[in-house]
């Protein structure tokens, strides 16, 4: 009986050894700081980029540390405008319309059957996480690994309701008090997740809170983080009037953005005090832009598609490096299988961004990557009658060192936002939407309600360089055909290559539920 123990005693040992030894290799932990509905809109891109825009009146300390010490990145962009889409794509490395039902929001169903590189990293020896948003929407029993295993939220999911929370207090002490126990909850559910993890095994965690998700407290951008909504006088994108309610609207989802960065820095804190910053990739970005203003979350205009993106991992990215290689979001799956040692399967479209990583200096590091795609079907199911969507798709394209940007409008006798009369579902509710709808009929501002709500034609093209705030339509223009062409041809082979139902098909399947679609 003590032989029989002592062989047992033995081959534990040499397990647990084995497994020591498989965790020992060089394979950085991986936090990935996701915030939902967290526009580009840190204070390093107004150092890099200048510009009289709302990234001059804020300070984000921690995001520009990662982007100092690491690489920021200045084309990256959105799959898809919306979050469950955004997130279908980013998880299994793929263009978001081939991720079946994961395309849409209303209805989405999350297919199984698609490699997600959490899941493969857990595979792999990962102990895997995630605090507050991700992909959850109704998990099938038979999912691998359980429904919510992976989920961390020991203390809560306040921070996600932040300025709600904090609000319901009056005093200044009540106010900081609260704002603490907020940034305290972060801390808590990390920990928690730290303490699952076995010694020495690498991590990989997901941080995606959605407080820049609207609703958010009226007023809270002044009062919580001192943010004056007429310092952005002159400074808000340019299809937006500078009317008072929106600069306060403006100011409030900012003060969102601050808290966010904010706890960030806790998490990289806690990173410092464990020893483990520098053996930790970190990668910052953003599901789409800025919710409840026209022309931003659910359009393929720059203030919807582009996101920040910052990565740090001193082991392989020399610092201060500003990348102008276009990036869509569904890199990052591939990016982190290759870091993790997996292997990525045939079916991701996504390019890891590991050679970026390894080169030195900035500007455009890859010339291969010269453009990027992105694209909508649909957001709220009663924007149009049938439940039917707004079919979208656009490239830039870096053409003789200019940016361009084509977008194809599939169906454009359809209302892309919907209607006034239903009330413009495809704009999350809010202070500014509710402005657009009081001053519909206001003439003074029809250029405006032209720009949010207005149909669109078949084609879109716009010089980036010249026209940022994408208001000048040159697809008529005879001096932009060749560019057009060229555009719209890419963009057509990016979509057959990938085999896009949109384009593939005489009536989409994206416009009828349910709908299956398999690669």
């Amino acid at each position: 009986m003590k032989h029989e123990l002592t062989i047992k005693c033995l081959l534990t040992l040499i397990s647990s050894v084995s497994v020591a030894e498989s965790y020992s290799q060089d394979r950085p932990n991986i936090l990935f700081a996701f915030g939902d509905d967290l526009g580009r809109y840190q204070s390093i891109y107004h150092s890099v980029e200048g510009g009289n825009t709302p990234n001059s009146i804020v300070n984000t300390p921690n995001f520009d540390r990662i982007a100092n010490e690491g690489a920021l990145f200045l084309n990256a962009h959105a799959p898809a405008p919306q979050c469950t889409p955004c997130r279908s794509s980013l998880l299994s490395g793929q263009y978001f319309w081939r991720t079946g039902q994961g395309a849409i929001l209303q209805g989405a169903v999350w297919d199984y059957n698609i490699p997600s590189y959490p899941l493969i990293l857990k595979d792999k020896g990962y102990h895997i996480g995630r605090t507050y948003k991700v992909w959850f929407p109704g998990t099938p029993v038979n999912a691998p690994y359980g429904g919510n295993e992976n989920s961390y939220e020991i203390s809560g999911r306040d921070f996600c309701f932040f300025s709600q929370t904090v609000l319901k207090h009056s005093t200044d002490i009540e106010i900081q008090a609260e704002k603490e126990s907020l940034f305290n909850e972060v801390i808590e559910n990390f920990n928690d997740f730290l303490s699952d993890k076995k010694e020495g095994q690498p991590f990989c965690y997901w941080w995606g809170p959605w407080n820049m998700h609207r609703p958010w407290e009226r007023g809270s951008g002044l009062k919580l983080w001192g943010i004056d909504p007429d310092s952005l006088k002159g400074k808000l994108p340019p299809s937006l009037p500078d009317e008072p309610t929106i600069r306060e609207d403006f100011a409030d989802y900012l003060g969102e953005c601050l808290a966010f960065d904010y706890a960030l820095g806790l998490i990289i804190q806690k990173l410092e005090e464990i020893g483990e910053l520098d053996n930790t990739i970190i990668v910052i970005s953003g599901d789409h832009g800025i919710p409840g203003f026209p022309r931003g979350k659910c359009n393929l205009y720059n203030m919807g598609t582009q996101v920040p993106l910052a990565v740090r991992y001193p082991k392989m990215i020399l610092q201060g490096r500003v990348i102008e290689d276009f990036v869509n979001l569904m890199d990052l799956a591939p990016t982190f299988l290759e870091l993790g040692e997996a292997k990525i399967p045939d079916v991701m479209t996504g390019k890891s961004l590991v050679p970026i990583f390894k080169a030195k200096g900035s500007g455009i590091i890859d010339t291969s990557r010269d453009y990027v795609v992105t694209g909508r079907e649909r957001h709220v199911a009663a924007a149009r009658a049938g439940n039917l969507p707004y079919p979208q798709r656009a490239i830039i394209q870096l053409i003789n060192g200019v940016k361009y940007k084509y977008i194809r409008n599939f169906r454009p006798e359809r209302w892309p936002i919907g209607t006034i009369e239903n009330k413009f579902p495809d704009i999350d509710g809010g202070p500014t939407k509710d402005w657009f709808i009081n001053n519909y009929c206001n003439s003074n501002y029809s250029y405006y309600m032209n720009l949010a709500f207005g149909k669109r034609p078949y084609e879109e093209l716009y010089n980036l360089e010249n026209d940022p705030g994408e208001l000048i339509n040159l697809a008529s223009d005879s001096e932009y055909r060749q560019i057009k062409t060229t555009l719209s041809d890419r963009l057509e082979k990016v979509l057959l290559d990938t085999g896009d139902p949109r384009i593939k098909e005489g009536i989409s399947v994206f416009d009828r539920l349910p709908f299956t679609i398999s690669y």
